[in-house]
Order: C-alpha cells, then structure tokens, then sequence
C-alpha cells in the first residue's frame, strides 16, 4: 500500500464528518462504520471520496477490516507533529494570532495527506490509523494529553474536521467507547452527524442516552461551537429470530420495567431538538442491525459478501440506514417521506435541465402525496406549501376543472381551514362545489363531500345553523344513496354530532355518537381507529353531561387500545391518558391509569369536537401543528432540512 504523501483536490461543497460512537464494546460499530464507508464510496459512479479515522486509539482495529496492514502514522503521530507545532509557536508571532489562525497555521505545517492512505484500488475508500504499532505506541499514546491539546488551542479539532471536509465527502471518526477526553473530541467538537451504536441492554443504552444529552447541550451553550448536530440511533447485534424479545426491548414492556429504546430515543431527540413529539416508528422498522452467524468471527465486510442481498441480508440494512444518514434525513421523517422527497428532487432537476413538461405532473402528484402526508403529522406549515404548489401545477396544465386540481384545492382548503384561514378556505371549498355540481351532479359522492367540508369550514366561522342545515341535505343523500351503515353515512353522522357538541346540544349529539359507535364497533371493531375516535367524542359528551363514571370507562377502553396499537408513548395514547386523567381529577380518585401506568399529563387535553368533522368523510381528524424549538441550535438544526423553497432535499438518498 502507497503511504507516500496523497494529493486529493478540494470538493466543490463541503463534505461532512460523521462519528461512530458506542458507551460499550462488542456493538459492532467498528463493523458498521467499515460497511457504511464502502457503500459511500460505491456513489456516484465510486468517485466519492471517503475517509475512514480510527480514533479508538487504545484498541485499534479498523484496519483489520480491510487488505492493506503498511504501518504508517495515523492519528496519534498526526496530533503529536500538531502539540509540537504549537510548542514552537508559543514563543514567536503565533502568541499574537486568535485561536482560529492559529489552527489553521498549525494543521497547514503538519499537513494531513501523509497520514492517509488509500485502502480500495476500486473506490476512493481511504484510511488515517490509529497510529504506528511499533514499540513506543502505549507509551506514547499515554503521553498524548487531550485535554492540555484542546486547551492549548480549543480550534484546533474543530478545524482539523472542516479542513478534512474540504477534501472528503464523508469523514467517518470511529470513536473511543465510555466517557474519555478523546472520545468527548470525538463526539462532541468534529462531527455534523453522530451515529450513536448501541445492543438492547441498559448499560448500553444510559450511556448513549448521557454521551448525546452532553454533546448536544455543549453545542448548543457554547458560543463557537453553535452548529447542529444530527444524532442517529443505530440498534446492534438484535437477535432477528426472538420477535417477542425484540418487540420488548424495542418498544418498552412496564412489567419488566423496560423503558425500551424507541420511546427512549423519542424522548432524548425531543429534549435535544426542542421538539413537543415525534415519532421513530418508520426508521426503527428499517434500522435494526439483526446478528448474523456469518459476521460473528474475523473482520468481514458484508456489503462485499452479499451484493444484491434481500430484506434479511446485513447489506439491505445499511442501505436503508443511508436513506436517513447519506440523504442528511432526521431520523423522525419516514421512509414514504424520503422516498417522495428524493422523487420530487428527480422531477425539479429533470424540468430545470430542460425536461419535458410531461413531468410537471407527476412532480404535483409527489407534491400533493407529501402534502397527505405532512398532514395527517401535523405539519401544517409544509404541507400548506406542498398543496400550493401541486394546486399551481394542476392549473396550468390541466385546468381548473380537472378531478387532479379539485383534489389539490381540497386539500389546500383542509389545511387553510385548520390554521384558521377560514375566509380562504371558504372560497376554496365555495369552487369545488360549484365545479363538482356542474361537472358531476348535486348528489355525486364527490359533490357531496364537497359541501360537506364547505358545512365545516362554515361552523368554524359561527355560522353553525347554515352549517348543520347543509351536512343535513349531505345526511339525507347518504342515507337515500348508500344507506344508515354505509361508512361515509357513519361518518357524516359524526361530523354532525360534532357540530351539534360545539353547539351546546349535548343530548342529541349524545344520541348521534351512540348509534354511530354501535355501528361502528359492528362494522369495524372494538380497536378500529373509527371506533376508538367514537368512544373519545361520546366520552367527552359524557363527561360535559357530568355523567362521569360512563365518561371514565370509554376513556379507559380507548387509552388501552392505544397502548396495544400504538404503544405507551405515542401521542394518540398520551392524549387518551390525559382525557382518562381529567375524569380522575373530578372524581377525586388518584391520577393514573391502570396496569401501573406512569403519572398522567391533564395538559394534554383536547375537546373531542373535530373528532371526526368535515374532512373526517375521507380521513381522521388532523392533529395540530408541533410548535417549533426557538433557540439558535434548534433553528440550525432545522435548516439542516432546507429544502430549497421546493420541498426537495439538498441532495437525494444514497440509493
């Protein structure tokens, strides 16, 4: 292996440092980062530079995974020639240089291309060691104090990142485990993206859970270290062929008193973001390193072994981990929103280099898909953009009357009404009945959904007997056409209780909801969504008639469902846990639910009307937009997803 000096010429970007980090050994994240760095180098073509530092300096081994063994300087001999170089600058004209300066002037003394080299004559795949294992290593590494380096120049780790980034696409650190000065350095001041690897097991996961609540806090309390940082979550060695177990330890079980990962995470990324909730459900379904026999012994590359592997191979996996980690996606955006992303990025490149503009209609159809989708998660915001513009495209190409660009205006109107824009969305709506009328007829399905959304938009305005007059003559007609148990007649038997909940007649919206949720609990089940949304609004109708007991019971039946369905930490059931709490409170009796479930949270309660109003005839309710973080970190973090002002990533995902 050539170890002579290399000569990479600068990115036209800038790449990004990613540091691999476990609190424990045996994770298998040596294993990981060597896999992830040869599926980087594979992109475009194999011409993305990738580097690879192996930083666990007291127990190297990132070598081994690769053919080339050369001794050569690595990491330690690099940082040795940098404290020397700060020694002789004490005494001279460096005394007068800002720390900034002085980094950089030392790095471009002790220069890096001699401490790399290239480990893959197929890619360009590089290496810089942990060092030279000759017989002064142990002693040397003892004397190489972190601590007094950082102090000596506090920029100098953080330049050495950014100078790297100008020359590789992707640096990836293969950290120290536990809590050292060099695995702080690590995890802390170079990356942009810390993968966090850890086995299902307490010790593993406390440990990461304070190494990222410390990294995050000192990027975001010290004034020079203001960047964000991505934190991904990288479960290891999972048993595949224990489901029960995995299921356990992945979603928590109270019994056993384990927490579980995926709400752990949840919680640890919503403290550190800022955020009110979120959830990891679509990446943790895909992000599971399982345990594999073939990879146990000796230093084996999968992605080399099983090229083309299928869902169960090791490759497969880390493949759909550099969706989320190579596309720069957090992890709490799903696989569908991803995949729609990286379409919409496709459709925009292929129009601006001149396409054809055949394609400006499958680019409204992904628009107008991801606006679904930002909707039923409550960002209202984006998905507002995304209806807008799908709405535009339709309208220039197809026309105003198209089914395609009603459907947009729909949406758009759904959106607008939920955020209060009512006079919008009243004009909106006011469209689409006019053109579904003339186009289809008064009593087609579609021009009946149509006035039924506008009978919301309108009791949202207090105009409540307009309102109910007009979902009645939309009633009537499901009744006649379809019948009392058709699905769309239930739910507009719903949208009408509600309007008549909001309107203070609680006994006949009582009765509504009743004969809604028996047929609803024949028709569908006890646990359907439907069925679970009746039981909440007749609860909430029972517990304004103070009949409190009953209000108790269906709250509990609905608050257990959601934990079988969804789990102990997902919103729906932190909102049917804090409904049942409200009860318990004007009962008098003490506030938690049964199976010994954690203390309940009375803010988060929300008047059951909307539960299935309006827009409910063709899909649930929607939550309400999460309130955004305000402090700095967070705002930088979010620009992280800038999309350009197109909804399109920055750059697509790795496959």
């Amino acid at each position: 292996m050539d170890i002579t000096a290399l000569s990479l010429p600068p990115l036209t970007g800038t790449g990004e440092v990613v540091t691999f980090y476990s609190y424990k050994g045996g994770t298998g994240r040596t294993m990981a980062l060597s896999n992830i760095a040869v599926l980087l180098a594979r992109q475009q073509n194999a011409t993305t530079p990738v580097l690879m530092i192996d930083w666990d300096l007291e127990a190297p081994g990132l070598h081994h995974y690769f053919d080339h063994h050369d001794e050569g300087p690595g990491v330690l001999e690099l940082f040795e020639a940098c404290r020397e170089q700060l020694m002789r600058r004490r005494k001279g004209t460096a005394a007068l240089l800002d720390e900034e300066e002085l980094a950089r002037e030392v790095l471009a003394a002790v220069g890096w291309e001699q401490y790399v080299s290239r480990v893959d004559q197929s890619s360009q795949l590089y290496l810089m060691r942990a060092g030279r294992f000759d017989d002064s290593y142990g002693e040397r590494l003892a004397a190489m104090h972190w601590d007094e380096l950082f102090n000596s120049c506090p920029a100098l780790f953080r330049s050495f990142a950014d100078n790297l980034a100008r020359h590789f696409r992707y640096v990836l650190v293969d950290s120290r485990t536990g809590r050292t000065d060099s695995a702080g350095i690590c995890t802390t001041l170079l990356p942009r993206k810390l993968v966090v690897v850890f086995t299902p097991n307490r010790q593993s996961l406390e440990g990461v859970q304070a190494l990222v609540t410390r990294a995050t806090a000192y990027r975001r309390s010290h004034e020079d270290e203001q960047r964000p940082l991505l934190v991904y979550p990288l479960p290891s060695r999972i048993e595949m062929g224990d489901s029960a177990q995995r299921a356990q330890w992945r979603r928590g079980d109270q019994q056993q008193r384990i927490l579980g990962y995926q709400p752990i995470f949840e919680q640890l990324l919503c403290s550190c973001y800022g955020m009110s909730q979120m959830s990891l459900d679509s990446y943790f379904d895909e992000v599971q390193l399982q345990q594999t026999r073939t990879f146990a012994y000796g230093e084996q590359l999968a992605v080399r072994m099983d090229q083309g592997g299928d869902r169960f191979s090791l490759t497969r996996t880390f493949e759909a981990f550099l969706d989320w980690l190579g596309g720069g996606y957090f992890p709490w955006q799903s696989s569908r929103e991803i995949h729609l992303l990286a379409s919409i990025g496709d459709a925009r490149r292929a129009l601006e280099d001149g396409g054809v503009r055949a394609l400006s209609q499958p680019l409204a159809r992904d628009l107008n898909l991801l606006g679904e989708l930002y909707r039923r998660e409550g960002r209202l915001r984006q998905a507002l953009a995304c209806f807008e513009e799908s709405m535009s495209l339709r309208q220039r190409g197809l026309g105003e009357d198209h089914p395609d660009t009603l459907a947009s205006k729909s949406n758009l109107a759904g959106v607008l009404r939920v955020q209060g824009q009512l006079d919008e969305a009243q004009f909106l709506e006011e469209c689409i009945v006019e053109a579904r009328e003339r186009l289809l007829g008064r009593e087609h399905l579609d021009t009946l959904a149509a006035r039924a959304n506008l009978a919301a938009t309108l009791a949202e305005q207090g105009r409540a007997a307009e309102a109910l007059a007009m979902l009645d003559a939309v009633l009537d007609a499901y009744l006649r056409l379809l019948g009392s148990e058709h699905l769309l007649t239930l739910a507009c038997k719903a949208s009408r209780a509600d309007m008549l909940f909001r309107r203070g007649d609680s006994e006949h919206a009582r009765i509504a909801q009743e004969q809604v949720l028996a047929a609803r609990k024949r028709l569908l089940g006890a646990e359907h969504a439907d069925t679970l949304r009746s039981k909440t609004a007749l609860g909430c109708t029972l517990l304004r008639m103070q009949e409190l007991e009953a209000a108790g019971s269906l709250f509990e039946a609905v608050l257990q469902a959601q934990i079988r369905r969804l789990g102990p930490d997902h919103l729906d059931t932190r909102k049917a846990r804090a409904q049942l709490a409200d009860v318990q409170v004007q009962l008098g009796g003490p506030v938690g639910g049964r199976m010994g479930e954690p203390a309940l949270v009375p803010e988060l309660h929300q008047d059951a009307a909307g539960a299935d109003y309006g827009d409910a005839l063709s899909r649930p309710p929607l939550p309400r937009e999460r309130p955004g973080a305000s402090d700095l970190w967070t705002r930088a973090a979010e620009e992280l997803l800038a999309l350009d002002g197109h909804l399109s990533a920055s750059r697509p995902p790795s496959r």
